[in-house]
């Protein structure tokens, strides 16, 4: 039996990226998880795409807990006007209680940390660790690279075809949320 969704993890870049269109898009993202009722969760701040979400979900009326760990204050201001707010003494621990209050996490585009984030919970999966959907919004095919190392690596027997296909794609927000809800 599968668990329902109630709360979903965003992994996204701290910073807004090149142009409009990744904001737009978190944005968007934002405003589908509280006009859907799924609680965010998130990196805690309030810089970049994981800003972006978090105030769009509050503005629409939705929940949003974040989770930072401590070492970052310096460079990220945690965010003063979410729901709930938990402070994690390391990138781990902050990891591991992000995926211990969501039922599904989708990857936006970010740098490193959010690539960090996105295959540390594949990998989960992929152990049996959990059976949590996991998907990518490919804005901008910002994610095409990935996809075609994947595949590569399925190619090369690197990776089982049942491991590749535990990460659903999208092109957009309401896409993924149409999968998610389907699940």
């Amino acid at each position: 039996m599968k668990k329902s969704i109630h709360t979903i993890c965003v992994f996204c870049g701290s910073r807004v990226g090149a142009g409009e269109t990744y904001t737009k898009v978190a944005k968007e993202m934002g405003k589908l998880l509280a006009k859907n009722n799924f609680k965010l969760v998130f990196g805690g701040t309030t810089i970049g795409l994981m800003g972006c979400i978090a105030d769009a979900v509050l503005e629409h009326g939705g929940k949003v807990e974040g989770v930072i760990p401590q070492l970052l204050f310096p460079m990220e201001a945690p965010h003063p006007k979410i729901n709930r707010l938990h402070i994690t003494h390391s990138m781990h621990a902050r990891k591991q209680k992000m995926y211990d209050l969501s039922d599904a996490f989708v990857a936006l585009p970010g740098g490193l940390g959010t690539l960090d984030e996105l295959f540390e919970i594949l990998t989960w999966s992929q152990i049996n660790l959990h059976q949590k959907p996991i998907g990518i919004i490919n804005t901008e095919g910002y994610f095409d690279g990935i996809i075609q190392f994947l595949d590569h690596a399925l190619k090369e027997e690197f990776l089982r075809p049942k491991h590749r296909q535990l990460l659903i794609k999208a092109q957009n927000p309401k896409e993924m949320i149409n999968k998610l809800k389907r699940r």
